[in-house]
């Protein structure tokens, strides 16, 4: 069964479990390590055929499920050690058969459906934490109000140090002229 569909006349089941392993290579050790990272999703292969009266509903209902790509229920008493219990319809495929009408041969790709672990919520700052990092954020603050009386107070330099550049500037051109 999937979801509320009888399959009828599965011909054949294929399943696919991998698993994924890391392999790490420690400098100065001859061989290798396997690191076990769990498996992958579960994947299921079948082929049938529907034939008679709701052979075409059958199959109108079947590519209704695949386009809406959610996830399904699944029940099989031959996967029934796997525990599949949802599954997205992740590949379909429907032929006509000839010579007989109301007959189609269909082949599912079944894919496990795993839900996705709730993203961790950051815990709440403690209140003292807050106000510490509060108090120096104010001292940031008020720190950068005295570098601006600081920059403001240069202002004075400024007509000296313009003069000095220029007074540079002509002894530059004296020495390259004498040497």
């Amino acid at each position: 069964m999937l979801d509320n569909l009888e399959l009828p006349l599965v011909q054949e089941i294929n399943t696919l479990e991998r698993r994924a392993l890391a392999e790490h290579k420690p400098p100065g050790m001859a061989g290798s390590l396997l690191q076990n990272l769990g498996r992958r999703p579960f994947r299921l292969a079948l082929w049938g055929v529907a034939a008679g009266a709701e052979a075409a509903s059958f199959v109108e209902q079947l590519d209704g499920k695949y386009r809406e790509g959610k996830p399904v229920p699944f029940t099989a008493d031959i996967v029934a050690d796997a525990q599949l219990e949802q599954v997205v319809i992740q590949e379909l495929r429907v032929q006509e058969l000839a010579g007989r009408p109301e007959r189609f041969a269909y082949m599912l790709t079944l894919r496990e459906y795993i839900e996705p672990a709730e993203p961790q919520t950051a815990p709440a700052l403690d209140d003292d934490i807050l106000a510490d990092a509060q108090g120096l954020m104010n001292d940031i603050v008020a720190g950068l109000d005295l570098g601006l009386d600081f920059f403001t107070g240069l202002e004075q330099f400024v007509p000296t140090l313009s003069d000095l550049l220029a007074r540079l500037s002509e002894f530059r051109t004296a020495i390259s002229q004498s040497g």
